[in-house]
């Protein structure tokens, strides 16, 4: 595939050439920048991610998550592969002891378009929340509300969210071991009130890719864990086991990721996907 951009319609003054400016210039890093472009362009195209002239909000949080994913959207726009506008969005809910200087000073710095929003969440899922009960839920909806609201404030059609291959995996595992569904995180959706898209480009992406980007392009990382709170145990123990299964056979998340796009109904136990009532031997 090629990514390679005209020079000449290139522009010079792109945040993504202050961004990438004290990044590696080994070979290491080159391909994994070019795999990281490579497979959020492939999520994009598949699943229709972009409408030209349209405008995305890409949250960020300072995980190295959202970082990656503002980076490689970036990169795409200034490859002229992505022909929308992109707005960087952090929403400060309010955590103790949250760096409220990083993020501005990281997106001024680079010249990225942003809005920074400050709601005190935190203090909302800390009365509603029993003690020693996880506050991730909760404050995901919350912040997940706010991001909808301003999206519609600042004209984007799209909320895009840094979950990548892993964020997936583990859902669907959650899914089928406690929901008893066959359920995973969506590429594209709607919301409920119908008028934001959800946007996951970066669902063919391995974490490692990730981690190993982040901390090649020395991203300011903030840490998840300022609330006190973290994910539940069921998904650590799904990340857990799906790093087991990565160990002992080699590219079977790539494997297992391809499946979820690769569904037969008819070899599946669902009534509503398929008409296994309607099956008749003796037609033809």
């Amino acid at each position: 595939m090629n990514v390679i951009p005209d020079p000449s319609t290139i522009d010079a003054e792109s945040p993504v050439f202050g961004l990438f400016e004290q990044a590696p210039q080994s070979l290491e890093f080159n391909k994994l920048r070019k795999r990281l472009v490579r497979n959020a362009r492939e999520a994009i195209e598949q699943f229709a991610m972009a409408r030209p002239g349209e405008r995305w909000l890409v949250a960020l949080s300072g995980g190295k998550d959202s970082y990656g994913l503002l980076a490689v959207l970036l990169d795409l726009k200034w490859r002229g592969l992505l022909p929308v506008d992109l707005l960087a969005c952090n929403l400060d809910q309010g955590q103790p002891n949250f760096p409220k200087h990083i993020l501005p000073e990281f997106l001024e710095r680079h010249g990225i378009e942003h809005r920074i929003e400050y709601r005190d969440t935190y203090s909302v899922v800390t009365d509603k929340v029993a003690e020693g009960n996880t506050y991730c839920s909760l404050c995901s909806r919350l912040r997940r509300g706010h991001l909808y609201r301003i999206a519609r404030e600042e004209g984007c059609s799209s909320l895009v969210l840094g979950h990548h291959r892993e964020d997936v995996l583990e859902t669907f595992f959650m899914n089928l071991f406690h929901g008893g569904r066959l359920a995973a995180m969506p590429a594209k959706l709607l919301n409920d009130e119908g008028d934001i898209y959800v946007l996951r480009p970066l669902v063919f992406s391995a974490e490692a890719d990730l981690a190993r980007f982040a901390e090649a392009m020395r991203f300011p990382i903030i840490p998840c864990d300022l609330c006190g709170s973290q994910d539940g145990l069921q998904r650590n123990m799904m990340k857990a086991m799906l790093a087991d299964i990565e160990a002992k056979m080699p590219g079977r998340k790539d494997t297992m990721i391809r499946a979820l796009t690769n569904v037969r109904p008819s070899h599946l136990l669902d009534r509503s996907l398929f008409d296994f009532a309607g099956l008749d031997a003796r037609k033809g």
